[in-house]
Formats: C-alpha cells, structure tokens, sequence
C-alpha cells in the first residue's frame, strides 16, 4: 500500500530512536513536512542530516513547563504520533514514588498535553485529523518488573479510546498500536541480555517471533491515512499472535 501525506504536517514525539525515528523517516519519504521531537539534540542532529527539512524540537515531555514552551506556539499540525516513552524497570515491591511519577509523566501525561494543544489547533482550523498513540501488549498482559510501565500502558487504552469520543464530532481519530518486543537497538540488546527469557517468551508467540520496527511503522502509517478513515478508539496488535495464545 503506497501511502502519501502530502502537503500534511506531522508531529512525532520520541523521534530520536527506534520506532519513532523509522517513523519520522518514513512520513518524510511520503511527503509529509514532520516536526520531531526528543529530548537528546544529538540524535536530532543526525536524523536532520537523514531528513533535509524536518522541524527538530528538543525537549523533555516529562517537564510539562518546558514542553509547554518548545511546543505551545507548534503551529498546524495534522498528523500527531505519541510515541516518547521511558521504561524504568522495578519489581512491584520495590517500585518507587519518582520511578511511578516520571513513567506516567513521560509515557501518560505528555500524551494528555501535546494531543491538546495538536487538537485544540485542528479544532481552530476546522480540519480532521488523526492521532496515534503507540502503547505495547502490556498494555492487556503484564510481564515481571514492569508494574509502572504497564500501568501507563493499561491507562493509555482508556485515554485513547477517551480521546476517541470526544474528539470524533470534530473529525479527529484517535488510535494506537499494541507492538509486542520490538527488535529496535535497544529492544535488540534487552533480548540478548535476557537471552533464555526472550526464547521462551517468543515461543510463546504463534509465529515464533518479534516484531520488527517496520511492521509498527506500517501500522502506525495506516492509523494516520485516509485508508483508516472509519477507525477510531482502536488498537492494532503488532504482536505475532501473543495474546491469541
């Protein structure tokens, strides 16, 4: 499916690795002027030099002040990818106040934030847009460690689906994308320093496998176009099958 955004301006939060690089790059390969922000100037260093012409924001979206600054005046945006997020693993036990503030900071709150001041400017303009929040499976299972990250998760689903029914009557969608691991870098290293977890966990997926950054993008792509233009309050599984077993 060969998807344009054209003339279309985009905002992708967590742009600087991973899924929300491959994300940017992929907007800007279909036409889309993008705006990325993360909050390392270095990797917007070197995905500018990747995309010509791309509006680089740095900024920490766990601080609501400073993200109110760098992105307040943004300007049009159609298209807006929620993908920054910080996983601060801790057993249950042991998980701590700030470890719980700064996830659902950084992982919930700037959700809330950057989606509305992206709506209130759809809203002025009286255009439609779509939103894409990228949550994970967690989001419905749970894995050891991981108490604070999933519950920003499990959270995620209902603010999506909030944001779905209220901004609907203004022609505004509002999906996300459940990946299970994905093989970025880090997902790459967490795999291989956690090696007979991670093969135990992928058999456990009935096609015996991770996701690959592109198969998110993919889905990420589809949520943002017209192709998805009756899909709102939703979520695609980019999980091989795993919550099916």
């Amino acid at each position: 499916m060969k998807l344009s955004f054209s003339g279309l301006r985009a905002l992708v939060t967590g742009a600087g690795k991973g899924i929300g690089r491959d994300t940017v790059k992929a907007l800007h390969a279909s036409g889309a002027k993008v705006v990325a922000v993360t909050r390392t100037n270095a990797d917007l260093v070197s995905l500018a030099k990747e995309c010509p012409g791309i509006e680089p924001v740095c900024v920490d979206l766990g601080d609501w002040e400073a993200t109110e600054k760098a992105l307040g005046g943004i300007g049009p945006v159609d298209l807006l990818v929620n993908n920054a997020a910080i996983v601060i693993a801790q057993p249950f036990l042991e998980a701590t106040k700030e470890a719980f503030d700064r996830s659902f900071h950084v992982n919930l709150r700037s959700v809330l934030q950057v989606s509305q001041m992206v709506a209130k400017g759809m809203i002025d303009r009286g255009v439609a847009g779509s939103i894409v929040n990228v949550s994970s499976i967690v989001a419905y299972v749970t894995f050891p460690g991981l108490a604070n990250y999933c519950s920003t998760k499990g959270a995620m689903t209902m603010l999506t689906k909030a944001m779905a029914m209220e901004l609907g009557p203004h022609k505004i969608r509002v999906n996300s994308v459940n990946p299970t691991v994905v093989l970025t870098d880090m997902g790459k290293k967490v795999t291989e320093d956690a090696a007979e977890f991670a093969k135990k966990l992928k058999e456990r997926h009935p096609l015996r496998k991770f996701a690959e950054v592109e198969d998110v993008v993919n889905s990420i792509l589809f949520l943002l176009s017209d192709s998805s233009a009756s899909t709102s309050g939703s979520g695609i599984l980019v999980d091989a099958g795993y919550l099916a077993s």
